[in-house]
Order: structure tokens, then sequence, then C-alpha cells
């Protein structure tokens, strides 16, 4: 089984435990929207699409999983480090890789690394594509227009 499959598996065992049937369900989307959406990037920018997958699928799940947003990142990140080293899916120097992303991705106005980029603009893609007729939130805007940009989307 890949190493993507086997995380997929843990992620819902996480999210199988929220009671609420809405916040389950925008979480499971959200995860893999954000996850396939920095697939995509990864492959454009000529990064490495598993792990930036990875680190969409665990980006929020510590604030589902917690049911707060409250330095979500930083606990995000230490989250998914424990997961991984149980899990032992990825290498120490992945697992870096993957938890700089999830520590950064909240704050879309730095620049970080080249998965912390991938990561923070894939959240965007979700937020903003997973329901276009929503506003693009105000501390995307910079973001998401240079995104479509990229991309090519003419709604700049």
């Amino acid at each position: 089984m890949s190493r993507i499959k086997d995380l997929q598996k843990q992620v819902h065992r996480v999210l199988e435990k929220i009671e609420d049937e809405d916040k389950r369900l925008k979480a499971v989307s959200h995860l893999h929207g954000v996850a396939l959406a920095a697939a995509v990037l990864a492959k454009k920018r000529g990064e490495n699409a598993e792990l930036a997958t990875m680190a969409g699928l665990l980006h929020d799940l510590y604030a589902y999983k917690s049911g707060s947003y409250d330095d979500h990142a930083r606990l995000g990140a230490e989250y998914a480090r424990k997961l991984l080293e149980k899990l032992a899916l990825t290498t120490p120097e992945e697992t870096d890789v993957i938890c700089s992303a999830i520590l950064h991705h909240d704050n879309k106005a730095e620049v970080d690394g080249p998965l912390d980029e991938i990561l923070k603009d894939a959240d965007v893609i979700d937020h903003s594509l997973s329901d276009p007729t929503k506003e693009v939130k105000p501390h995307e805007q910079v973001r998401y227009a240079k995104l479509c940009g990229e991309l090519g989307f003419s709604d700049v």
C-alpha cells in the first residue's frame, strides 16, 4: 500500500470521531481538497508531490480533532510530527519538511520554503474554489491573485 493511502486511513480514523456530520464532511472535503491542490502545485513547480499531498492531508487535522483553530498551525505541526513518527511513514527529513509546511501554512503574507508555499497556496485554492461564489478572504487576496496568474486563470 502507498504511504498516502496509509496516511489517508489514519486521517479518516481521526475524522470519524467527529460527531457532527456537517463538520466531519467539511473536514474530509477540505483536507482532501488541499491535498489534491498541493499535489498539482508540487508537480507544476517541480517539487515532491507525495510530501505535498501528505502535508495537505495533515495541515488542519489537529484543528478538526480538537475543535479549535487557536494556535492550530503550531499545534497541528506538533500533532502531525507525532502521528508521522508513530506511523513510521516518513524519514526524519521528510517529517521536518511536512511539519514546517504545516507550521507556516496559516501565515499567508510571509514567504517560506517551497513546500511551505505549496501548502499555503493549496489552502488558498481550496478556500477560494471549493465554493467559487464566495468572496476570497481578504488576507488571501494577494496570494490568490498571484495563483491566478501562475495558473492562467482569467478572474484576477
